[in-house]
């Protein structure tokens, strides 16, 4: 959140003051929106992406969730598999049967659900065969030390091959060296993310890169 006078506000300084207080359903509608108006933009373009946005937990549990996310899908004119909503362990443990609940009903629209920060929250496993899941992200702190730390490469290994086993996607967050992007492609992982793959950039500047891409593709082919 860019603060007109305080700068560059972090979501960890502001989302769990938003998820105290009702502002938290008006933010996750206003995020909903934009992330699927700027997808249906650069679909426009030329560009067939999709977009991932955070859930938080009180959104989770929100039972209007799905339904304001099908008039979004609609608004848009887009279809569910272009959206990706990131849910994290702790959401699931506080309330399974609702969370279970919740996340039938997203997937119902064709909603592509993700773990976020899987591995430090404490689901059980037996969470991952009764939710209706398409994909985990191991957490950055596994996969920032695992050129270090044999534990946290083999818990990175485990994840992954867990995940495989269970025909979910796996993404690894917090990719930041080459070696990491090395051992975790050597791995398997099937996408990584973080600041050695991209950084975060603004809308008009990504558009831009895929205009790149797609012009050295047609000059490749």
């Amino acid at each position: 959140w860019q603060h007109p006078t305080r700068g560059l506000i972090p979501p960890l300084d502001f989302i769990p003051l938003a998820e105290r207080t009702a502002l938290i359903e008006p933010l996750t509608q206003f995020v909903l929106d934009e992330a699927l108006g700027q997808t249906k933009r650069w679909e426009l373009e030329g560009h067939n992406v999709t977009v991932a946005v955070n859930l938080s937990m009180r959104s989770l549990h929100e039972q209007a969730l799905p339904g304001q996310v099908a008039e979004l899908l609609h608004k848009w004119d887009l279809s569910g598999e272009r959206l990706t909503l990131e849910i994290t362990e702790s959401s699931i443990v506080s309330d399974p049967a609702r969370a279970k609940a919740m996340v039938e009903q997203l997937s119902a629209l064709g909603v592509v659900i993700s773990i976020d920060d899987f591995g430090v929250g404490y689901t059980s496993l037996s969470y991952l065969a009764r939710l209706e899941l398409d994909q985990i992200k191991i957490d950055r702190c596994f996969v920032r030390n695992m050129d270090a730390d044999t534990d946290d490469a083999a818990i990175v290994s485990s994840i992954i091959t867990l995940g495989h086993d269970l025909g979910l996607e796996v993404v690894a967050e917090g990719v930041e060296t080459k070696a990491a992007c090395d051992d975790l492609t050597r791995l398997g992982c099937d996408t990584l993310q973080g600041y050695y793959i991209g950084r975060p950039l603004p809308a008009d500047d990504f558009g831009r890169l895929l205009e790149g891409d797609a012009t050295r593709r047609d000059a490749a082919a």
